[in-house]
């Protein structure tokens, strides 16, 4: 999960304290203020999104943001994403060898967020989900929809991580100006589109152990000491680059980074991935931070446990998004 210390993005304390002022206005009945919009979609997403606990806490709080966990399977034992503290016990499982599975959350849980945002009032609800390529959550978010009376649009973002979670928070922020369902999905699914994921991991077994990645992949990538850098291309894992060596491959990462981040004309932002390896992902976000003066600093996270029982220990991952306004407004109705 996202480490609770990591630094809020400062386009987040921007446009918050922006937005909190312009609600502030209202209730003092400011002739200068502008309206306020109500907020008449929830948005449900699953763990997999990365999404920062200081930034989900105030939305979940009144129910227009749900975030439904994914289970993770250590052996006989079943963990829930975001309600066990389970990343010492993958880190663990992964180093002894010991199984470590993951599934989708059951339809029933998506029925009840659903339930929960009509009975708060709520018109309708967009379900926003890890691709349909790696997880069966988007079919199970999909079969629960069809069970409640509320509307219920469901987003497939064919991304993970935090690709994911930004496509989550431009979601939330489209809600937050009073856009309907349809607009909601269509920026959550804008963003998500626009966004790419770069990673690279010290081996592709666990990957292929997890069926993510062909076994032809990891064989290439395990006997011949290849570095590999993937991607998340068309909702799948795709190997990107053979490197020779773990440095190399780092700064490789380094440098596809900073060409993806400057032909982005409009802004970009950064999030950096880890599991097992906080200072190397440090240093990885202070060399992009050097490299690219002209963006905001990456947010540093652990791996969802559940993308992390699948990528292993050791891996390093870079999330491009577009744009400076993606996540502005998104946590700006939560006082």
């Amino acid at each position: 999960m996202p480490d609770r210390d990591a630094p809020a993005w400062p386009w987040f304390r921007a446009r918050v304290a922006a937005l909190r002022a312009r609600q502030d206005a209202a209730r003092r009945g400011s002739d200068a203020a502008l309206p306020v919009a109500v907020v008449r979609t929830a948005v449900v997403t699953d763990s997999a999104s990365a999404l920062p606990a200081d930034w989900s806490a105030g939305l979940c709080g009144d129910g227009r943001l749900t975030v439904i966990p994914m289970p993770v399977m250590v052996g006989e034992e079943i963990y829930g994403e975001g309600e066990d503290d389970i990343s010492e016990t993958i880190a663990l499982a992964l180093a002894s060898g010991t199984s470590v599975k993951t599934s989708r959350p059951s339809p029933g849980q998506f029925e009840q967020a659903y339930l929960a945002a009509q009975r708060r009032g709520y018109d309708s609800v967009v379900s926003v989900h890890i691709s349909g390529g790696l997880s069966g959550t988007a079919d199970a978010a999909r079969l629960a929809a069809g069970r409640v009376g509320i509307p219920v649009t469901v987003v497939d973002s064919a991304t993970v991580g935090m690709a994911l979670g930004m496509a989550v928070q431009e979601g939330v922020r489209a809600a937050a100006e009073g856009a309907d369902a349809g607009a909601v999905a269509a920026a959550a699914a804008e963003q998500a589109a626009g966004t790419k994921v770069y990673f690279y991991v010290p081996s592709l077994e666990q990957l292929r152990r997890g069926g993510r990645i062909g076994a032809a992949a990891s064989l290439w990538g395990t006997m011949l000491a290849i570095k590999p850098i993937l991607a998340v291309d068309g909702g799948r894992i795709v190997p990107l680059e053979k490197v020779r060596s773990a440095a190399k491959a780092v700064a490789r990462l380094e440098e596809i980074v900073a060409a993806d981040a400057a032909a982005r004309p409009d802004g970009v932002r950064l999030a950096v991935h880890h599991f097992g390896n906080p200072a190397e992902a440090q240093g990885l976000a202070a060399r992009l931070a050097a490299a690219l003066p002209q963006c905001a600093p990456a947010q540093i996270s652990s791996l969802p446990a559940v993308l992390a029982a699948h990528a292993g220990l050791g891996v390093l991952a870079v999330i491009v998004g577009n744009g400076g306004n993606a996540a502005d407004d998104t946590s700006a109705a939560s006082g």
